[in-house]
């Protein structure tokens, strides 16, 4: 055999290249032709193809979201933590406050802060020092400890001014941003601020109405993101008149400086609805820079602080001896000796008389010796069953969160009624005191303030009668007289046809009362023939003055007060004054001849 036949015998078959047929080449192809066709084909028998590509398509894609949702979950990235941070920044909206007026008393502005994004920021130093270059206030090692972390996101400077924006802005550098936010504003500063509470830097009431608006849902809805800006929210609006506020707020200044008092509260409601239409407590605070709010000395002292109420708790004495039966208008009790002993304790009157005194004149001299038998008349139990009725010896609970609790004698025995027919040996809210006496005025009807604006239709809806009528109207006449002849006449501004009660309680100082230290109070209730408001007023250690001959009494001090506010407020409020009497005031007591009637 030839040498090129023995090559030709060793040589694999596999050299040869297999050439395919035209035919093949052509089947090929037309069968995937054909399957492309029947994808897109609408024939039934045709579909299994259509849903097989379906079916890929959508399990790519999902495969695909999975992916990056577990990848996401593992490891954040700067991005997620921006949008965490910016999504809940921007949807702390909250509604505006107004007052019964609509005038604007809370609400919402856009604003900028600055963030950083340590992972981005390369320059670490370099990037501190520019920044509180710009914003000064700025602790540079703080600021520098959080941009060496390896957080996404960390806030460098909430609420920045837009000028301080610009120059952030201008310093260009990477990893340094901006987000919008909501900042709380009040545009009336301190006037209100026991009442509004405070928001903080999040957007998130703390106290007041700010904290009230919060508990009715609204973290809710900025957490489902419903609430991203303040016109998305409905207003809220309060009972208190703005105007009346402040000349409130303004007398209660003066009164602490002419008569050096610690602190100071005043408080006016409509008797009829519960709406509060002022309250003040001082010293107050800034709701819009709240640094000192939480001082102990800037609590709301109406609803916050509780306190022996002195002579005016008399009005709920003689109220209750007489919606009992007890007494009568006419009843009449000796206070000869001028002092009462129990056991080993002795309770003297203040200003004695040493005679016998009809029940207004136990009002008009202040008697604590008629006061205790009037209490004692009723008995321990039916003495603490009224008390409770009246709303004086539990919590009481309005739209502001913050309340205390009466301080009741854990024993309550007789020395205990008769120390608290007068207005001592029980300490309570003079928020809650006010709405006791509203009910001895408006014709018997126990209704929880509010600081919402309500109509007298839904205010009487959950009212409660606490007295009769006739109780009422006595209660109204032996105020009246005290206005005209007895303390309260510090505060009997003509046209006004004012009545009241003063109160001064020695100040319990390590558990025992301080001669020198009192707690003053003055309740007034105008027109006394048909009452449409109650005011207080109180302060804490107001001292004697000239004009006074040294004394600190309430009629000095808590009386001149409530008479001036009276005097401004009336004309706002509506009250036209009257200078002619009204012809039948209190025709009840006229018909029973009560003392004074005639």
């Amino acid at each position: 055999m030839s040498q090129e036949a023995n090559r030709r015998a060793a040589a694999p078959e596999i050299i040869a290249p297999v050439v395919e047929k035209p035919e093949a080449v052509k089947r090929k192809w037309r069968f995937r032709t054909d399957w492309l066709r029947d994808v897109f084909r609408m024939s039934g028998e045709k579909s299994e193809p259509r849903v097989g590509l379906v079916i890929l398509g959508f399990s790519g894609l999902f495969l695909a979201i999975l992916t990056r949702l577990v990848m996401l979950g593992a490891f954040p990235g700067d991005q997620v933590g921006l949008r965490r941070a910016t999504s809940n920044a921007i949807s702390a909206a909250r509604p505006d406050i107004l007052d019964r007026n609509g005038i604007q008393l809370a609400t919402d502005i856009r604003t900028v802060s600055v963030f950083a994004e340590p992972r981005n920021i390369l320059d670490k130093d370099e990037a501190t020092e520019l920044l509180t270059a710009v914003l000064p206030d700025l602790n540079a090692k703080e600021l520098r400890d959080k941009l060496s972390t390896k957080k996404g996101f960390v806030w460098v400077k909430r609420e920045i001014t837009p000028r301080q924006q610009a120059e952030v802005h201008r310093l260009g550098i990477p990893g340094v941003g901006f987000v919008p936010e909501n900042k709380r504003v009040y545009p009336n500063g301190n006037v209100a601020a026991h009442v509004l509470g405070f928001a903080n830097v999040d957007n998130v009431g703390i106290a007041g109405i700010e904290k009230y608006i919060d508990s009715q849902g609204l973290q809710d809805l900025n957490g489902a993101g419903f609430a991203v800006q303040a016109s998305d929210l409905k207003p809220v609006q309060l009972s208190i008149d703005m105007r009346v506020q402040h000349l409130l707020r303004d007398e209660l200044v003066k009164g602490i400086e002419k008569y050096r008092a610690i602190a100071a509260a005043g408080a006016i409601m409509d008797v009829n609805t519960g709406e509060m239409i002022a309250l003040v407590s001082l010293p107050d605070f800034d709701p819009g820079n709240p640094v000192d709010a939480l001082e102990k000395d800037r609590i709301n002292r109406m609803n916050v602080g509780v306190y022996e109420m002195g002579s005016t708790f008399k009005a709920l004495t003689i109220a209750m001896a007489l919606d009992s039966g007890k007494a009568n208008i006419n009843s009449s009790y000796s206070t000869a000796g001028g002092m009462m002993r129990f056991g080993r304790q002795v309770i003297k009157e203040y200003h004695g008389t040493g005679r016998t005194l009809t029940v207004p004149e136990v009002f008009l001299h202040s008697s604590n010796m008629g006061s205790i038998k009037m209490a004692l008349s009723v008995g321990v139990e039916g003495h603490k069953a009224f008390l409770k009725k009246m709303m004086q010896l539990d919590r009481m609970t309005t739209e502001l969160p913050e309340s205390a609790a009466p301080i009741v004698p854990g024993r309550w025995g007789e020395i205990n009624t008769a120390t608290i027919a007068f207005g001592h040996g029980l300490a309570v809210a003079p928020l809650q005191a006010l709405a006791a006496v509203g009910a001895l005025v408006n014709g018997g009807y126990l209704i929880t303030p509010t600081f919402l604006k309500r109509s007298e239709e839904e205010a009487k809806k959950n009212a409660i009668r606490v007295i009769k009528p006739e109780t009422s109207e006595a209660m109204r006449y032996i105020m009246r007289i005290n206005g005209e002849k007895g303390s309260a006449r510090f505060a009997n501004i003509p046209g006004y046809f004012v009545g009241g009660k003063t109160g001064t309680a020695e100040k319990v100082i390590n558990g025992r009362y301080a001669k020198n230290k009192n707690f003053t109070t003055f309740t007034a209730i105008a027109p006394s023939d048909k009452p449409r408001y109650v005011f207080l007023a109180i302060y804490d250690e107001p001292k004697g003055y000239a004009e006074s001959g040294g004394y600190s009494t309430a009629a000095w001090n808590a009386g001149k007060t409530t008479g001036k506010v009276i005097e401004r407020a009336a004309p706002i409020l509506g009250m036209a004054p009257r200078f002619e009497p009204p012809p039948s005031p209190f025709p009840l007591m006229a018909k029973l001849g009560a003392w004074g009637s005639r």
